[in-house]
């Protein structure tokens, strides 16, 4: 794909991952519709886009809405007149042990912490996914949809519920990638390590010193590496059906 004036949409682009991932595009040329609940990083994502000469609009969406999504996407294509790209980025961290028992007390990992964050995760990655695809169909334009995955869908510690949807959205990239290949529409997803960003900045100290140490750089990821592992799939035509894992080499 030729970046140049292709449309992207980007859920969570206001803050991290999604924010660093529109400026990469910008900077290729690419217009984006940007999606996020937050008015604010929306609004200072879209300002950073448009310094770089890039036509940024921004649509505030609750990805777990399914009325939310399909309005988004259809004025998305009102204004752009067609999609090329979505990355699917927005996401959520409710971490906690599924059973702690200590000290004769025992306490449970709630069902709305489970819940909030496969709404998020997993419903929000559907709906947009599905919408994006249609409105592609629907205006004949080839594209490429990224669920944005984790190191975390092999299992870890204190994660049932993130590591149970960032598998899932790595399984739906797979499936989608069969689907929607003869529409001329790629599906891919992305696993990152531990990265530096606001939702890693969520995680107790101790627990980011011990996921550095499993990482053989030695290091955490920058948002920018990858915005570039996002910016490589949209561009290889040939790239599809593929969790792409960009983690420094850790292992679950």
């Amino acid at each position: 794909m030729d970046l140049k004036q292709s449309v992207i949409a980007i859920t969570g682009a206001g803050q991290g991952l999604g924010q660093m991932m529109a400026i990469t595009l910008a900077q290729a040329g690419a217009e984006l519709a940007l999606i996020d609940v937050n008015d604010d990083g929306l609004v200072d994502t879209q300002a950073q886009c448009q310094m770089l000469s890039a036509k940024a609009l921004t649509y505030k969406v609750d990805v777990t809405s399914e009325t939310e999504v399909v309005q988004a996407f259809r004025q998305i294509i009102d204004d752009f007149g067609h999609l090329n790209g979505l990355v699917n980025n927005a996401g959520v961290l409710r971490d906690g042990l599924l059973i702690k028992y200590k000290d004769g007390e025992l306490s449970k990992m709630s069902l709305e912490q489970f819940n909030t964050v496969m709404n998020v995760n997993v419903t929000g990655t559907f709906l947009c996914g599905r919408e994006a695809a249609s409105q592609m169909i629907l205006t004949g334009s080839k594209g490429v949809i990224i669920n944005i995955s984790s190191v975390a869908r092999a299992g870890n510690m204190g994660q049932s519920n993130y590591s149970a949807s960032k598998a899932a959205v790595a399984t739906m990239a797979v499936c989608w990638a069969k689907e929607l290949g003869r529409y001329g529409i790629r599906a891919a997803a992305i696993a990152p390590g531990i990265v530096q960003t606001a939702m890693a900045d969520q995680l107790k100290p101790e627990a980011i010193e011990r996921l550095k140490q499993m990482v053989p750089v030695a290091r955490m990821g920058e948002a920018s590496e990858i915005a570039h592992a996002a910016k490589f799939i949209l561009e290889n035509d040939y790239y599809t059906g593929r969790v792409l894992e960009v983690d420094g080499g850790m292992r679950m």
